[in-house]
């Protein structure tokens, strides 16, 4: 069994992917109470996004124009997605939604595999000017891109709780949720709205691609189906709450590293979205059933 000072670097890793997660997560939770889309092309699109980014790089582009075409690219495509493709969506049923979206998925999956192969290909990375500056605690070194992962976790949760409650297209997404024809009738403009969501969506994306990218790897694969562990908790949540989706983000990301150091359990760390998911399901659900029989009783 290994000692805690084996763990203690995964535990800053842990809460630094975790971050990524919650507002990955955030993300998919704003554009499902405004549209009633589970975007399952959000890993997708971050990944796009990082490989325009480290393409530009290759060429001595300024930092900073890099990390912008990252954020730039991933909400051009998911706000093109969303006008062209949303309307048709709106009044269709939850499970055809999802589909559309894996199949965005597999669309920009194909096109990275043909634009940047990786079969024979030289290894990618794409590294932030932060990563340079460090500082330690205890005997953990921590990097401020993992300080800027779980800061922009926390902002931007707080920042979205902030905005669905406090503003007026806020109000108008929370609306949505309930009823969109009736949010329609009363003069709402829910053709703003939802574009709003869906450009939203996908700046949060290219986000977390770039940090991704920097923290994990830059590989189309692994960054496309990341999107699994910001899933499990928007699941955790029921789509709805979104300090629930930080926790559940915390949680998996944690779990996830920790279980690296144990041989024995490394191997199936990547169960830990789907662990974790099935196991805040279960217990939400057995809590709602007991709420409900208090209730009839």
């Amino acid at each position: 069994m290994p000692t805690w000072q084996n763990f203690e670097p995964f535990i800053v890793s842990g809460l630094a992917l975790g971050g990524v997660y919650a507002l990955s997560g955030v993300g998919l939770i704003v554009l499902y109470r405004a549209t009633g889309v589970l975007y399952l092309a959000f890993g997708a699109v971050g990944a796009l996004g990082a490989l325009i980014a480290w393409s530009l790089a290759t060429v001595s582009t300024p930092g900073w124009l890099t990390w912008l075409a990252c954020i730039a690219a991933a909400a051009a495509v998911t706000l093109g997605y969303g006008l062209l493709f949303g309307p048709a969506l709106a009044r269709r049923d939850p499970l055809v939604k999802a589909v559309a979206t894996i199949g965005l998925t597999l669309i920009l999956y194909g096109v990275m595999d043909l634009l940047w192969t990786t079969s024979g290909g030289q290894a990618r990375s794409l590294t932030l000017p932060t990563d340079n500056y460090t500082f330690t605690i205890g005997q953990i070194q921590v990097t401020w891109t993992q300080v800027i992962a779980l800061g922009a976790g926390v902002v931007l949760t707080v920042g979205t709780a902030a905005f669905l409650h406090y503003t007026k297209i806020g109000t108008a997404m929370r609306a949505m949720a309930n009823d969109r024809d009736i949010t329609a009738t009363l003069g709402v403009p829910v053709r703003k709205v939802e574009a709003a969501a869906w450009l939203g969506c996908g700046v949060l994306s290219g986000i977390a691609g770039l940090l991704l990218a920097d923290l994990v790897a830059l590989d189309a694969t692994t960054l496309t189906f990341l999107v699994i562990s910001s899933l499990a908790a928007v699941l955790v949540a029921r789509l709805r709450s979104i300090p629930v989706t930080f926790a559940a983000a915390i949680v998996v990301g944690l779990v996830h590293d920790l279980l690296t150091p144990i041989v024995a359990l490394s191997n199936y760390r990547d169960m830990t979205p789907f662990v974790i998911a099935a196991i805040g399901l279960l217990v939400l659900s057995r809590h709602q059933v007991i709420a409900t029989s208090r209730e009839e009783a």
